[in-house]
């Protein structure tokens, strides 16, 4: 253990806070107790432990109390219950209360010890996450800094010296530099799109789309997406074949953003399938939600893969042609399909292909007026 943890005991006896600092002592810990559980909250506020240990039946404030507190103000704290009238009732109660635990008196030592070394690890593994968390966030923000100042403008200047040079050159340049001069404003231009998309992952506030959030066809999302992925599959003679059971209900939601979702994913399905291949767009009802199937017998994603195709920036293997995405897209449709309260998977296989599957919930009367509500309080300026 590379920190000394701070535990604080609550309990009303105080031959449980004596042995229980007696079983505890001589360990990297530093021991708190509290005979009730208003001394107990303020002992909280004081040294912010790392494992709070809490009797259920106390005077006063109980200790179902104590662990709606600690929630309140540092859920982050972990709680194991003590108590000599456990039951299963009491203990489905504090876990719902916050409780990571549940240790009935009478309890030996090595119990004691062992539930104290899993609630610390519990602790460290939180604290981990938090910090992990933090990182990533400094990360994405220093990234988007970057990638705006540091390539976006010098490119961007590049790409208009580049248009400045074609006027100027045009009457003396050959066919051949021409064509040249053609490529080198196509590639310049594609790394500006993909920087406008790494920039659209880390600054949009996709939170925000909510506001705006209205009755939206899930059959007119289908159509356009199509019509933007229809060239790139043309291109590789891929057929994509549509079957949208209807009629559908409408979903609450931001049609572009739904539709960039789809276009992702679709646009991922022609890039990862075989020439003269077909892709399948299914959409239908069910249970109060519209699922949306988009399927490919590509070249599939590997196990090893999976858990990860929608972090940022993870790129797996190479398409069929060698194509290999900048790792965003698919990031993007998580947070677009997460903002939506919808959900998103994958089920594939290497060599025979992947089937990505959306989960919206549709209006439901109740939802419809609330949502709806609910944007024109915010419209009121």
């Amino acid at each position: 253990m590379d920190f000394e943890a701070k535990i604080l005991i609550i309990d009303d006896e105080e031959i449980v806070l004596d042995s229980c600092e007696k079983i505890l002592a001589g360990r990297n810990y530093k021991i708190f107790t509290a005979p009730n559980g208003t001394i107990g909250l303020e002992k909280l506020e004081e040294v912010r432990p790392d494992l709070v240990f809490v009797d259920l039946k106390m005077p006063g404030i109980s200790g179902f109390d104590v662990l709606e507190r600690i929630q309140e103000v540092a859920p982050t704290i972990v709680c194991i219950v003590i108590t000599g009238f456990a039951t299963v009732s009491s203990a489905v109660e504090a876990m719902k209360k916050g409780a990571y635990d549940f240790l009935p008196k009478p309890f030996t030592p090595d119990e004691l010890r062992m539930i104290t070394k899993r609630g610390i690890d519990k602790r460290q593994l939180v604290l981990e996450t938090i910090a992990l968390r933090r990182e990533k966030e400094m990360l994405r923000e220093n990234f988007a800094a970057i990638v705006s100042h540091e390539l976006k403008s010098p490119l961007g200047a590049v790409q208009q010296n580049l248009y400045t040079f074609e006027a100027e050159l045009s009457p003396i340049l050959s066919e051949d530099q021409k064509r040249r001069l053609g490529r080198m404003k196509t590639r310049i231009s594609d790394l500006l799109d993909m920087i406008r998309t790494w920039l659209r992952v880390f600054t949009t506030d996709l939170e925000a789309i909510q506001e705006q959030f209205k009755p939206t066809s899930i059959s007119q999302v289908i159509t356009k997406a199509v019509e933007s992925v229809e060239p790139h599959a043309t291109r590789k003679d891929i057929e994509i074949i549509t079957s949208l059971q209807e009629p559908l209900s409408q979903v609450m939601g931001d049609e572009v953003t739904l539709t960039e979702a789809v276009m992702n994913i679709g646009t991922n399905a022609v890039k990862y399938s075989r020439i003269g291949s077909e892709i399948y767009i299914k959409v239908e009802e069910r249970s109060n939600n519209i699922i949306i199937s988009i399927s490919d017998t590509g070249v599939g994603i590997t196990e090893e893969n999976l858990p990860y195709i929608f972090d940022d920036f993870y790129s797996g293997q190479k398409g069929s042609e060698g194509e290999r995405g900048s790792g965003v897209g698919l990031a993007i449709c998580h947070r677009i399909i997460e903002i939506h309260n919808g959900k998103i998977a994958v089920d594939s296989k290497i060599g025979k292909g992947s089937t990505f599957e959306i989960c919206l919930p549709v209006i439901t009367d109740n939802l419809n007026k609330e949502t709806l509500h609910n944007s024109q309080v915010r419209a009121i300026p």
